[in-house]
């Protein structure tokens, strides 16, 4: 099966069964060559099931995978173009860093030489250059993180696969292993695929990402349009944070649709695409960071909703409000850039504030049964 536009892994209709679960049910998508792909969700929504299925350690229950034009099913996971990183480094402990890097290269007949000459290039690559006598334990846990990373690509597979490899560092070394990361997919130029459930560290570090949920894929498309422009409420409620003001379509002028969100008030929002129609059951999204805060009501503007401040919390460059809105289930979360803070807006809790954003700063969500 040849893929189209560059498509190098192909998944059609695979599903995965253990019993009456259903772990992985319908999923289909391309991933491109050399793109650095992320299977995005929560626990348990088959993520790492679909990636032990590109391994070859799980066999679909139906359906195929491609790599490469090729059927995979019936091959099996050491005659496979891939390898695979785990979250636990599984290096060796017995082994030196030089060793460890060596391992899967002993195989392929190279002499002493070559086979020194390319472990010392791979130790470059990862910038741990003399470390190759080293043992396991003598390594922080970016560093044997970075010799999985060598020890795998090491003998060039087609795809690499990398289960939550970040999961197990702290906050500011799994930062900088993102960067580390992402700057040796494009040197290598490698296909990787990525299982995470951090949606920070997915919009970071990809390409395209791949939303899970309960087994099916919910969306597959850039960081940016994942979060800009999400297909469904559970998306958008998933990546980063999102305002919900549930309502009904009152009127759709060309691209723009006007909503009655009840005590928010009539909001207008870019159809987007979707096709709507009056009386439908639909939400207005909007990012916490696309909202303004005004401090007296606003003149002219065409999305306004009043409420009160209930929290704030100052956290140096922003600050983050919960606004309470009369009628609404839930508050309104606001963020903003301190650069428009001034002692206006300090003790900002109790007071009464208008939310304002522009029309095409929000997006529509058809409601299901809308």
């Amino acid at each position: 099966m040849a893929s189209k536009d560059n498509s190098f892994i192909s998944l059609q209709g695979v599903a995965k069964h253990f019993g009456s679960l259903r772990a992985v049910e319908d999923v289909t998508f391309d991933i491109k060559r050399g793109e650095f792909f992320s299977l995005l969700g929560p626990s348990g929504c088959g993520k790492t099931t679909l990636l032990r299925m590109l391994a070859g350690f799980e066999v679909p229950s139906s359906g195929e995978i491609y790599i490469d034009g090729q059927p995979m099913s019936a091959v099996p996971p050491n005659a496979r173009p891939t390898n695979m990183v785990f979250q636990s480094y599984a290096i060796f402990p017995h082994l030196t860093v030089a060793q460890n890097i060596a391992y899967g290269l002993r195989k392929k007949g190279l002499s002493k030489a070559e086979l020194a000459d390319t472990v010392e290039q791979a130790l470059q690559r990862i910038r741990l250059g003399g470390y190759g006598q080293r043992l396991a334990h003598q390594l922080s846990g970016g560093q044997r993180q970075r010799v999985a990373l060598a020890r795998a690509l090491v003998c060039r597979p087609k795809v690499l696969l990398l289960d939550e490899p970040l999961a197990a560092l702290d906050k500011k070394l799994r930062e900088e292993m993102q960067i580390e990361l992402r700057q040796l997919q494009r040197s290598v130029g490698i296909t990787f695929v990525f299982v995470t459930h951090d949606q920070e560290e997915a919009l970071a570090l990809s390409d395209r990402i791949a939303v899970m949920s309960k087994g099916r894929t919910l969306q597959v498309d850039s960081a940016a349009r994942l979060y800009e422009a999400p297909s469904c409420r559970e998306v958008a409620g998933f990546i980063g944070s999102m305002n919900f003001f549930d309502g009904t379509v009152t009127d759709v002028d060309g691209d723009i649709a006007t909503v009655d969100a009840g005590s928010a008030g009539a909001l207008r929002v870019p159809v987007n695409g979707h096709a709507t129609r009056r009386g439908a059951k639909a939400t207005v999204a909007v990012r916490p960071e696309k909202m303004e805060i005004a401090w007296q009501p606003p003149q002219g503007v065409t999305n306004s909703v009043a409420g009160r401040v209930t929290a704030e919390a100052y956290f140096g460059d922003r600050s983050h409000y919960h606004v309470e809105v009369s009628g609404l289930p839930h508050h309104i979360a606001v963020a903003l850039q301190n650069s428009q803070r001034s002692l206006d807006t300090t003790e900002a809790r109790g007071r009464r504030v208008w939310l304002t954003w522009p029309v095409e700063s929000s997006v529509l969500l058809p409601q299901a049964g809308g």
